[in-house]
């Protein structure tokens, strides 16, 4: 009986040890076996190789590394080794036994990879104060290509600081690409006028930040929008005769006007010349994306006669071929968004077989089953892009988020996407903090790896440690509260929560939009709740990484700027005909005090992370609703 009960303590021993291992795992491996007779280091003997593996982190080398024992040194032997033979690309294989650490990597960035798992591994060892047993990792990416996108065009230029903190955790992460997306915040030499607010990226910037990336085996992929999205340019005069629809045009967005380029008129095709010449040398990838998404304006205005007579997809290929040809003479690969090409499936077979198509979708039903497999049966390489949820939204949406990642990692490992690049985008004011989308960024690295389903179960505790650097645990538990705040409103799921909507429509009807006819203030009241107790929790929170004072302010600040659109949108449910003008005076003082403050706190933290080129077009999205309060 006695050794029965001991086996069966020794099995539990070993579960209970692999789960432990299991949730220090950012990026799940593809076979872990944990032995359960066997311990190879004690967890202070853990501490030491850790610092010594977190030196030869980015060093390109394989050899052997024999340690003596000492008082505070094990006896070991670490050996690494490259084998291209035998690994999937970009995969390890990672050997522990008592006093030995054998890496076997496919290349130089699976060695890399396999360091990131040793790292999490000693720090499960350390933190657990248990010894680390025996095992064996065989590890390899479902997805070759895995990256982030982050929008510094709408408003929010990060500073080099920023970034490079930003690229040591994702490279932590195992991403290996990141996209900087850019209209108009390259400091292009013959266009000032342009870019003279927006303290833009200098060639020098990129050419650092290139390097960097480089260091930690992420590849900085060129981005600038050449087609639409370039209301930036087309604002100023100069630019005025490239615009597709100088004056206002009824578009799909309602009436819209200098924001896409004419793709007949050769002279925009000598302006994106001209900035690619410019602006591909300062990047060592072999990649550009060259955008061309959401061109809403394409065949209404000067391009409409030709869009009559060939088509308006005829037209948009001809002009991305013409793109794609330049873009491959300047020695790139040209990626660009599929959302145009697929409105014209028939033309997705006579896209240039060089290109890769960058299938994008942000809700958490987009039907990445139904659009990748056209590009894969026309031989066209293509990449799942997901997002983050969290523009439009101030503290996240992260249920849709999740499940959006989700179905992009899976479709695209069914289908062979080369790659997954998980977007982050700006759009109205860019008010999301950098730490709400940490969880997102978090949860898309380990989907982008190989999905596991257990992954958002070890979320809360992943960012607690490896992001927040938090003993209290409450930093990660607050933000992932606040981030599915939205859902207690129980509105249509949409590109935008209810607090950001309150925001961004006060002058409009509430009763004719999809989603905000279905507020009510029940609901309101129940999300104010949701997002209260959150901050009730974050005030507990002890974040101590490098960026954590800095987490701790604008978490608060991006709360109570949702709590200030509960409180508008309540007002307003209130109020004759639900308007905002006819909200109470009394009430309209409350809302002009709150705003106020939320105003002056957006600018003193602005700057924390960001430069100051932004800054003025961002508050002025809250400073305009605070004149319509003043009337």
């Amino acid at each position: 009986m006695k050794k029965l009960l001991f086996s069966i303590f020794l099995a539990f021993s070993f579960a209970a040890s692999a789960q432990d291992i299991d949730k220090y795992l950012i990026n799940p491996p593809q076979e872990l076996q944990v032995s359960d007779t066997c311990t190879a280091f004690s967890g202070n003997h853990a501490a030491y190789l850790s610092g010594l593996i977190s030196l030869l982190e980015k060093e390109k080398f394989s050899g052997e590394f024999k340690l003596y024992s000492t008082a505070t040194t094990p006896e070991a032997l670490l050996v690494f080794k490259i084998d291209s033979t035998k690994l999937k690309p970009q995969g390890y294989q990672l050997k522990i036994s008592k006093g030995n650490i054998e890496v076997i990597g496919q290349n130089h960035a699976g060695l890399f990879y396999a360091k990131q798992t040793l790292l999490q591994l000693m720090e499960y060892s350390v933190t657990e104060d248990k010894p680390l047993p025996c095992l064996t990792i065989n590890d390899w990416p479902n997805i070759e290509r895995r990256g982030f996108m982050m929008d510094v065009s709408r408003d929010k230029v990060p500073s080099m600081a920023t970034l490079f903190q930003l690229i040591d955790k994702l490279s932590s992460w195992k991403i290996n690409e990141l996209q900087l997306y850019v209209e108009h915040t390259f400091a292009y030499k013959d266009h000032n006028n342009v870019w003279k607010d927006a303290s833009p990226f200098t060639a020098e910037e990129i050419q650092q930040l290139d390097a960097y990336c480089k260091e930690r085996f992420i590849d900085l992929v060129p981005n600038q929008n050449s087609f639409g999205h370039m209301e930036n340019w087309l604002k100023h005069d100069e630019y005025l005769h490239l615009a597709e629809c100088p004056d206002d045009c009824n578009t799909i967005w309602g009436m819209r006007k200098r924001t896409s380029l004419d793709p007949t008129n050769p002279e925009s095709f000598a302006l994106m010349k001209s900035l690619y010449e410019e602006f591909l040398p300062n990047f060592s990838s072999k990649y550009f994306n060259i955008g061309c998404d959401e061109t809403v304006e394409l065949g209404l205005g000067r391009s409409k006669s030709v869009s009559d007579k060939i088509g308006k997809g005829q037209v948009y290929l001809n002009y991305l071929k013409k793109l794609n040809e330049e873009v491959n003479k300047q020695g790139r690969l040209a990626q660009f968004w599929g959302d145009i090409i697929l409105n014209h499936p028939k033309l997705i077979k006579d896209l240039p077989k060089n290109m890769t198509a960058m299938v994008w979708g942000y809700s958490a039903d987009y039907p990445f089953d139904k659009n990748l497999p056209k590009f894969k049966d026309a031989g066209v390489d293509f990449y799942v892009c997901p997002g983050t949820s969290t523009w439009r939204s101030e503290i996240g949406r992260n249920h849709n988020a999740f499940e959006n990642l989700k179905n992009a990692a899976i479709e695209g490992q069914k289908n062979g996407a080369k790659g997954f690049l998980n977007t982050n985008w700006g759009d109205y004011g860019h008010f999301q903090p950098l730490s709400v989308t940490y969880p997102t960024l978090l949860v898309g690295a380990s989907y982008a790896w190989n999905y596991s389903p257990e992954t958002l179960d070890k979320i809360e505790f992943q960012l607690n440690h490896f992001v927040f650097d938090d003993p209290s645990g409450n930093t990660a538990k607050a933000i992932l509260k606040l981030g599915d705040a939205y859902l207690k409103t129980e509105i249509p799921n949409g590109n935008a929560n209810a607090f950001h909507l309150m925001l961004r429509r006060y002058k409009w009807t509430m009763k004719g939009h999809y989603q905000t006819k279905e507020l009510s203030i029940p609901k309101l009241e129940a999300a104010e709740k949701e997002i209260e107790d959150a901050l009730a929790i974050f005030e507990e929170a002890q974040p101590t990484s490098t960026d954590g004072d800095i987490i701790k302010k604008e978490i608060v600040q991006a709360a109570r700027l949702a709590l200030h659109g509960i409180h508008l949108g309540i007002a307003r449910l209130k109020a004759a005909g639900y308007a905002t003008k006819n909200i109470p005076k009394q009430e309209k003082d409350k809302l002009i005090e709150e705003l106020e403050g939320l105003i002056q706190k957006h600018k003193e933290l602005w700057l924390l992370r960001n430069r100051e080129g932004g800054l003025s077009d961002s508050a002025s999205k809250l400073e305009d609703l605070l004149e319509y309060y003043r009337g």
